[in-house]
C-alpha cells in the first residue's frame, strides 16, 4: 500500500483538511476553527484516520505568518518541529499566502494545500 498523506490547514475560521491515498482524495473536510478545539482532537483525529485505514500516516501541517493558530493543535514543538507517532508523522510546511484559494467548489478548492503536499513529498 502507498502512503497516505494527510494536509492539515489551521485557518482563522476554518481548518481544512485533505487525505490522499495512491494519488486520489480520499476525504476533504472543513471542520471549525482549532482554537476552540480540545487540546487532543488533532492527534485523535489523525490516529483514528491512521487506524481506519490501518496505515500510518504522513501529515503536513500548513503554517503562516498567524502560526499560533496551529499551536492549539499539538502537533508540533516549541522548535518548530513536527510530532512523531506510533500512527502518523508530521512535517511543518510554510503556506505561501499567494496560492491560496479565493473561489469555493462544493467543499472549496483544495489546490493550496495539494501545492503543500507535493513539495514536502518531493523535497
Amino acid at each position: 500500500m502507498s502512503s497516505i498523506f494527510v494536509t492539515l490547514s489551521p485557518e482563522l475560521t476554518q481548518t481544512r483538511l485533505l487525505m490522499v491515498s495512491e494519488g486520489r482524495d480520499v476525504l476533504k473536510a472543513v471542520l471549525p476553527a482549532a482554537a476552540g478545539a480540545h487540546p487532543q482532537a488533532a492527534r485523535t483525529l489523525l490516529e483514528g484516520l491512521a487506524l481506519w485505514h490501518n496505515h500510518p500516516l504522513s501529515v503536513v501541517l500548513c503554517v503562516d505568518e498567524q502560526a499560533s493558530l496551529s499551536d492549539g493543535l499539538g502537533l508540533y514543538d516549541a522548535l518548530g518541529y513536527g510530532a512523531r507517532q506510533l500512527h502518523f508523522e508530521v512535517a511543518v510546511a510554510h503556506r505561501d499566502p499567494r496560492v491560496r484559494s479565493r473561489r469555493l467548489s462544493g467543499m472549496g478548492r483544495f489546490s493550496d494545500l495539494r501545492q503543500v503536499q507535493l513539495e514536502v513529498a518531493h523535497g
